[in-house]
């Protein structure tokens, strides 16, 4: 079996990512398996070169292909918040109720009309010696008033996916997995991933 390294800590990421592989036979490890490795100073403007930054730097350091990504929330009603900063919205500690509340709280008196979002993911693949290859992937919605649903995490419980009807919180984990940012992006990456595992493993 093929395997992969996905440059997360976050363990809602690496259910994530584990349930798409599968399928495609590939295994996955996240930098949860790697503690010895440090965080990655996200110094980008935007999530492709936060995903670019992780990724050449974890492969770099592991010497394999890595796969790492970047993802958030940008809001129209708030130019586009928290963007980049979605996991630190309301501060370092990257607590997602506190997030939530912020973003609430700054949308109290905006309309239905106006409460377009969509959430981002980049993914970035990076191999020693090879170019850094990179996805983007979006999913449309709009922000809700109030918390629903209680599966995924982060912005998931105020995000209302269009494509569904509902609030991605309240989609069961295969259900979300259809429609996610993070999903759209790894279709995107599936026709190229073969190739780009067998350049990593020629080495």
């Amino acid at each position: 079996m093929s395997e992969v390294i996905i440059a997360t800590k976050n363990q809602g990421k690496a259910k994530e990512f584990t349930r798409m592989f599968q399928p495609l036979g590939i295994e996955v490890k996240t930098l949860l398996d790697f503690p010895e490795i440090q965080d990655v100073e996200e110094t980008g403007a935007t999530f492709e070169e936060n995903a670019i930054l992780k990724a050449e730097t974890i492969s770099k350091v592991l010497g394999r292909m890595v796969i790492a990504d970047d993802s958030g929330l940008a809001i129209d009603a708030l130019d586009g918040r928290p963007g980049i900063f979605s996991a630190r919205y309301a501060g370092e500690e990257k607590n997602d109720e506190a997030n939530m509340t912020k973003v609430l709280k700054e949308l109290e008196n905006v309309p239905e009309n106006e409460r377009h979002a969509r959430f981002y993911c980049a993914l970035a693949v990076a191999s020693p010696d090879q170019e850094t290859f990179t996805v983007l992937g979006t999913c449309e919605g709009r922000i809700l008033r109030e918390k629903r649903g209680s599966y995924g995490f982060g912005y998931d419980p105020i995000f209302f996916a269009i494509e569904k009807g509902k609030a991605m919180a309240e989609l069961e984990p295969e259900e979300k997995a259809q429609i996610s940012h993070r999903a759209h992006a790894l279709r995107k990456l599936e026709s190229e991933l073969p190739s780009l595992l067998a350049g990593a493993e020629k080495r």
